[in-house]
C-alpha cells in the first residue's frame, strides 16, 4: 500500500529533490528573488502607477547574494556564477540613491508622506509641497 509519505518523500527526497543546506540556500534565493516581483506588483496596484519600492531593491540584493553563494560554493558552474557575480552593483547603487533622496526630502505638511526631494506636489495626497 502506498502512503502519503511514500508519495511526498520517495527515497527520502521531497518532491524528488534531495535536500541539504545548499539546496535550502538556493531555493531561498529563488523565492526571495521571485518575491520582489510580487512586492513591486502589489505597490504598483496600490498606487495605481508604476512604482518600485525600496523593498524591491533589498529583495533583489538578498536573492542575488543567496543565488550567487549557491552557484559559487555548491554548483561551481561558471555560467551560473557569472550570471549573479555583478547583479549586486545596481541594487546597492539604487539603495544608496534612495537613502540620499530620503535624507534630503521634506515630509508633506498635510499627510507626512515623503515624496522625492524635487517634487512640487505630494505623490500621496496631491497637496503642493511649497505651502
Amino acid at each position: 500500500m502506498t502512503t502519503l509519505q511514500d508519495i511526498l518523500f520517495p527515497s527520502g527526497r521531497f518532491l524528488g529533490i534531495e535536500w541539504h543546506l545548499w539546496k535550502v540556500v538556493g531555493w531561498a534565493g529563488n523565492l526571495t528573488f521571485f518575491s520582489r516581483f510580487l512586492v513591486q506588483w502589489y505597490v504598483t496596484e496600490k498606487h495605481k502607477r508604476v512604482t518600485i519600492p525600496i523593498a524591491f531593491w533589498w529583495l533583489s540584493l538578498v536573492g542575488s547574494v543567496l543565488l550567487f553563494s549557491y552557484a559559487l560554493f555548491y554548483q561551481r558552474d561558471s555560467v551560473f556564477i557569472f550570471a549573479y557575480a555583478f547583479t549586486w552593483i545596481p541594487y546597492i547603487r539604487n539603495l544608496m540613491i534612495h537613502k540620499r533622496q530620503h535624507h534630503n526630502s521634506t515630509p508633506c505638511g498635510s499627510c507626512g508622506h515623503i515624496p522625492p526631494a524635487d517634487a512640487r506636489y505630494c505623490s500621496s495626497c496631491g497637496k503642493s509641497m511649497s505651502a
